[in-house]
């Protein structure tokens, strides 16, 4: 503990460089895939005003290419079930919500803008700090970022759809994916969360081919859960260093 108050403010500026950082890497990479929604969207039968709307309205990746996947094989008769799968895949928002909470603090209007920019990426960018300020501050540059670009990306795409062909064969969902593992790698430092991860990953992979969008996700959120909460390797988890990322932040050696 440092008495010395330039030092705090100093680390606290530090950490808040980082949550903008990571934030706006992540708002980058995520916004890129809206291209592939857009073109997607609009080659399912959307218009384009119908797509922008659905970023705007809907804004959560995975409900929104749950919906116009399920619109695009079945058409206007498959929409009850494209809503049902997109509500679905919804629902661990609502868990997002409830962990966000103190971090974005009291108020009507804040909470109320809020709830339009918890998602998985705002949420991950938010529990990767660990000051209250740095939390704050990457959840909001990281959910704020994403739906500018998600929806600038998603017009685009929109618009570029026939000229950008089959969008799938550019991978840019893989710069999502890896703006995650960046986020998560650093605390795969002890054999708890290695196997949380690992137990989560196995189980996602073996139910989606079989369950219907949004419950392999839900499953594998309920197992992380239970193996983490249970602790089945019988770690002590004070006797491992915190990840360098997070030493370098707390000033520990």
């Amino acid at each position: 503990m440092t008495l010395d108050p330039h030092f705090d403010d100093a680390h606290s500026a530090g950490e808040g460089g980082r949550a903008v950082r990571e934030g706006l890497g992540v708002a980058l990479a995520t916004s890129a895939y809206g291209i592939s929604f857009g073109a997607l969207a609009v080659a399912a039968g959307l218009d384009v005003w119908q797509t922008c709307v659905l970023s705007l309205v809907m804004f959560t990746g995975g409900s929104q290419f749950a919906f116009v996947g399920i619109v695009g094989a079945g058409g206007l008769a498959a929409v009850p079930a494209a809503i049902a799968s997109a509500a679905l895949l919804g629902v661990r928002n609502v868990a997002y919500g409830i962990r966000m909470s103190p971090v974005v603090g009291a108020g009507f209007w804040r909470r109320a803008a809020a709830a339009q920019f918890t998602i998985d990426e705002s949420t991950a960018v938010a529990l990767a700090q660990r000051s209250p300020h740095a939390r704050a501050l990457g959840f909001w540059v990281t959910g704020i970022g994403i739906y500018v670009g998600w929806n600038l990306s998603t017009l685009a795409g929109a618009l570029l759809g026939d000229v950008l062909g089959d969008v799938r064969a550019y991978g840019l969902d893989a710069a999502a994916a890896a703006a995650f593992l960046a986020l998560l790698w650093p605390r795969l430092r002890a054999r708890q969360p290695i196997v949380v991860g690992v137990a989560a990953a196995v189980v996602a992979t073996a139910l989606t081919p079989v369950l219907m969008p949004g419950l392999p996700v839900i499953i594998a959120a309920l197992v992380a859960i239970v193996v983490g909460w249970v602790n089945w390797l019988g770690e002590d988890e004070r006797i491992h260093p915190e990840p360098d990322d997070i030493a370098e932040r707390e000033g520990l050696p």
